[in-house]
């Protein structure tokens, strides 16, 4: 693979607008496939705004109207901006492709990021992206004075939204439960990547709570943050995350998907 170079587009007081960003995937999407540069991950912290994946429902958008941005990756509804690095590597993959690898190294780079600060995360099968996972069911506290047997969240159209900030999906930290660090959602175009990962770092995890995130009702959102109990900032993860995708990323054994023989 070749060296993967990292372009700064903006953080803090200099955060991007969405439709900003993406114009410029496009535009290196486009140049990468044209061998006009080399892999490129694009690092950028947002201003807030909701994106929807190809897959997300409509029941998982906000209840008041809110915009959302429709875009043209995998994956559901999430939230991008303050406190949160965003990540959009940019890169040629040997045809055909195998998009969950190149998945499974993004989730290994952040696994290994949010590692260095002292936390452990990991994969939660079925689902993708960086989860810290919560503590055994009959371990966790009960909720509004709810037994088990009559979590209404058991149920498959529970919306947390219509039940009170206690089953806020940024408040799985206090209820023990699996909760979201990262989120990951690609497009792959002419065999180039596009769009990636996002790593709460810091941010109001509130704004998660007016969606439904990543169209996933039983577990919540996270950040490093409050999982460590101390102020982490983006500057502080930003050279730790590059390395660890250079690292991940750059050794990489790239293989073509397996194609496996029709049947009959």
């Amino acid at each position: 693979m070749t060296e993967l170079r990292f372009v700064h587009l903006g953080f803090g007081p200099e955060s991007v607008e969405y439709t900003e960003a993406w114009d410029e995937q496009r535009r290196v999407h486009a140049a990468r496939f044209a061998d006009e540069v080399e892999d490129t991950c694009l690092l950028v912290e947002h201003l807030p705004v909701y994106t929807a994946g190809r897959r997300t429902d409509p029941s998982e958008r906000p209840l008041d109207g809110t915009p959302v941005i429709d875009v043209d990756r995998g994956g559901k509804i999430t939230w991008h901006g303050p406190g949160q690095l965003v990540g959009y590597p940019i890169m040629k993959l040997p045809r055909p492709v195998d998009v969950v690898a190149h998945v499974r190294r993004l989730e290994d780079a952040l696994i290994r990021t949010a590692a260095e600060f002292g936390l452990e995360t990991t994969r939660v099968e079925g689902r993708s992206g960086v989860w810290v996972l919560g503590d055994p069911v009959e371990e966790r506290p009960a909720i509004a004075g709810l037994s088990l047997d009559f979590d209404p969240r058991i149920g498959d159209e529970f919306d947390a939204r219509l039940n009170g900030p206690e089953y806020a999906p940024s408040n799985a930290g206090q209820r023990r439960e699996d909760r979201k660090l990262a989120a990951i959602g690609i497009r792959v175009a002419k065999g180039v990547t596009m769009h990636g990962f996002s790593l709460n770092v810091n941010p109001d995890a509130t704004w998660f709570d007016r969606i439904i995130p990543c169209g996933i009702r039983d577990a919540g959102v996270t950040s490093l943050s409050y999982e460590l109990g101390r102020e982490i900032t983006i500057a502080e993860v930003l050279p730790v995350v590059e390395r660890h995708l250079k690292d991940v990323l750059e050794q990489a054994e790239l293989k073509p998907r397996e194609i496996e023989p029709a049947a009959g």
